[in-house]
């Protein structure tokens, strides 16, 4: 190794030394010198130890050959000791029971070592993600105690089921006409819960307002009909004013509308002739309604954000909502089958029921041929239209009076102003 890229290596380990060390001292800035075990100065040099052990295990025979190896073992278990057992006494000074600046400075130490032999990059965003985690002590500790059983199981039956299920879920198609993969289902079932779990969390912490509109929006850009069931559940079980709720299902919409126009942008922007006007017309409209619902008319009509969270999700409930939408995908791909090619905006008006993403992307294949721009562009307007009509059966279905009159007003509005802008755009357009 160049000594320009050793001392380039030492440099960075210092860095991550002093950014440790750092936040350590600043916690500890009050205290008399001499009190602590390890602050700003024994972290940095903690670090260039580290950096001092890497390059005489380099010198040994390289950072994979034994000799590094059991260097590096002997110097990291006698780093370990001597700073564990100062930080004991330190605890036992103090009366407390706190393994924080030891593990920290064994971190540190170890972060020096991997900045000479290994990749800089990587030992330096460690050492950040460690000094985050440090600097947020305080903030960490108030969000556990502020947490739920509930909340947690929630968290945890998530996380299983994305990191653990997944996996090892079938990746192949099962039943007829293409079948339905059970994956894809599966996945389903995860942006439902997903959804739901962000809604919970947006309104816990940023207020009803607030957190139905940033729920419904983040939610909007995976899957608006999952805002839809998730909002209308909350309806039905008071958990949130239906007003809002259903104002935040138009926002979803308006975001799923500009989903599907920047996906036709990027892969056949010849379309946008037709289709940009009814869908901008209708985003606007949805858009409008759903602010003035939530930051206008809640003042008028006098509408108290009173929450009563319980649940962020069910997790059957979520299981066999994901089996209907399977079904739902498996009906249309039989209707695709059945009318054939000639039946293009058939199958794009079923399959929409519940993901119009996929239907925009088959649709923008077909285009040129075997489908006209015209037909395409009809296809991805009547999945856009059955995805608007799923959320209104779904509200209606699911969501009391008020959240269902509230979803069918907004509803009926976007749709109108995107026919006017379909026949506006119809009226200049080419034929064809």
């Amino acid at each position: 190794m160049h000594t320009e890229e050793l001392l380039s290596r030492f440099a960075v380990a210092l860095g991550i030394g002093l950014l440790i060390g750092l936040e350590r001292g600043w916690r500890a800035r009050d205290e008399k010198p001499g009190s602590r075990t390890a602050g700003f100065r024994t972290f940095a040099i903690s670090a260039l130890l580290g950096g001092v052990v890497g390059m005489l295990a380099l010198a040994v025979g390289g950072a994979t050959s034994a000799g590094s190896g059991v260097l590096i073992g002997v110097a990291f278990a006698a780093f370990a000791t001597v700073i564990t057992v100062f930080c004991l006494e330190e605890n036992r000074a103090d009366n407390i029971y706190s393994a924080t600046t030891a593990i920290a400075a064994i971190l540190t130490f170890a972060l020096g070592i991997y900045a000479v032999i290994g990749e800089m990059g990587i030992a330096a965003a460690v050492a950040v993600a460690a000094a985050g985690l440090l600097a947020l002590r305080e903030s960490l500790h108030g969000w556990v105690k502020s947490l739920t059983w509930p909340e947690l199981r929630s968290g945890l039956v998530l996380l299983t089921m994305t990191f653990i299920a997944l996996p090892v879920v079938p990746n192949d198609p099962v039943g007829p006409f293409g079948g339905v993969n059970p994956r894809e289902i599966w996945l389903i079932a995860i942006v439902l819960a997903g959804v739901s779990f962000l809604g919970y969390a947006a309104v816990k912490y940023f207020g009803e307002r607030h957190g139905v509109l940033l729920a419904a929006a983040a939610g909007g850009l995976v899957s608006s009909t999952a805002v839809t069931l998730a909002n209308a559940r909350r309806a039905a079980a008071g958990e949130g004013v239906p007003q809002l709720l259903a104002a935040g299902v138009a926002l979803a919409m308006a975001v799923s509308f500009g989903r599907v126009l920047a996906i036709v942008t990027v892969l056949r922007p010849s379309l946008l002739v037709l289709l940009a006007p009814p869908l901008l017309a209708a985003t606007i409209v949805a858009l409008g309604l759903a602010f003035f619902r939530v930051y206008w008319r809640a003042d008028k009509d006098g509408i108290q954000a009173a929450v009563k969270l319980r649940n962020p999700f069910g997790f059957w409930s979520v299981i066999g909502l994901a089996l209907s939408m399977g079904v739902i995908v498996l009906t249309g791909r039989f209707l695709n089958e059945f009318f054939g090619s000639s039946g293009a905006i058939v199958g794009a008006a079923t399959l929409g029921l519940f993901d119009v993403d996929a239907v925009t992307v088959s649709m923008t294949r077909l285009v040129p041929q075997p489908l006209s721009p015209r037909d395409g562009t009809f296809a991805i307007l009547a999945a856009v239209a059955s995805n608007t009509l799923s959320k209104l059966v779904i509200g209606a279905g699911l969501g009391p009076g008020r959240f269902a009159r509230d979803l069918v007003l907004m509803s009926a509005a976007a749709t109108v102003a995107g026919l006017a802008g379909l026949w506006s755009a119809l009226l200049v357009a080419p034929a064809g």
